[in-house]
């Protein structure tokens, strides 16, 4: 497949460098350009990241940084035996447990929850840093929503982690997948708070916490293409009746006065209706 000259293979990380040592040169770098592709692909193009993994894979299967990178793209693609297979094979040859949370949720992929439930209860989460403890909650969460146990997986993600008011990495995912739960339970109220606590922890745009926000608070965006012009886009915001906006010019204002002496005014809309505000932005050529 190919790679951009610019791709050197000296991305790579340094333990992921250390662990290509083992190969003559030429191929170490190969195998490590390949592996530069796979990260720069899993998240915009899974299916050619995967195609790069295959590459690594067949060049150097006995190297675990390379197996892993195989899993992680065969999971991103929905291949769950197979990226279950790769995990495995590099665990044996690492022997930590870092990998854990991910295989269970290959279980979950598989149709298997209450294997991923017994994952969560293994020893080897004990030995999971704290990124991969809550990484396994969020698993195991899941694995009771699979179960429809609602309330189960609600229990299971209350944690000190979520009570936290410090944000870490994962503390979007945990509220996130919190309110979630509690939505799933009919619980609105509760999931709407805790949608806006996600909100506020995710600063990367990792979920669609704020989408879900503005879903429960009654706002939607549409995006409509106008027939008469490509370029334009119109949006329309349902707000509440007392709102107004300044985006009439002064030239419509003036039309607007004009036909007053000759038209009737229009009828108040309904108290319980609401307003319908169109805007539209047009793109010049």
């Amino acid at each position: 497949m190919p790679i951009p000259e610019e791709v050197t293979g000296d991305e790579v990380d340094k333990d992921v460098r250390q662990e290509l040592q083992s190969l003559p040169k030429t191929l170490a770098e190969d195998v490590a350009r390949n592996l530069v592709m796979v990260a720069r692909l899993i998240d915009e193009d899974p299916e050619r990241a995967y195609g790069y993994s295959r590459v690594a894979l067949r060049l150097a299967s006995r190297v675990a940084a390379v197996r892993e990178a195989a899993g992680f793209a065969a999971y991103a693609n929905q291949k769950y035996s197979e990226a279950l297979a790769e995990f495995r094979a590099a665990r044996r040859m690492t022997g930590n447990t870092e990998l854990w949370p991910v295989m269970a949720d290959c279980e979950r992929g598989l149709g298997r929850p209450e294997k991923a439930l017994d994952m969560a209860g293994a020893p080897e989460v004990q030995k999971l840093d704290k990124a991969g403890q809550v990484e396994m909650r969020l698993v195991a969460a899941g694995a009771r929503r699979d179960m429809d146990q609602l309330d189960a997986a609600i229990v299971t993600l209350q944690s000190q982690e979520l009570a936290s008011n410090s944000v870490q990495p994962w503390t979007a995912r945990l509220r996130y997948a919190y309110a979630d739960a509690l939505l799933a339970a009919g619980r609105e109220s509760e999931a709407r708070e805790w949608f806006a606590k996600a909100v506020e922890a995710d600063r990367d745009g990792s979920t669609d916490a704020s989408d879900r926000l503005a879903e429960l608070d009654g706002v939607e965006f549409v995006d409509a293409m106008d027939e008469d012009d490509e370029n334009e886009t119109v949006v329309t915001v349902v707000v509440d009746e007392d709102t107004t906006t300044d985006d009439t010019t002064t030239d419509d204002v003036s039309d607007e006065d004009a036909s007053d002496d000759d038209e009737p005014e229009a009828d108040e809309p309904e108290a319980d209706e609401p307003k319908i505000v169109q805007i539209k932005d047009s793109t010049e050529d």
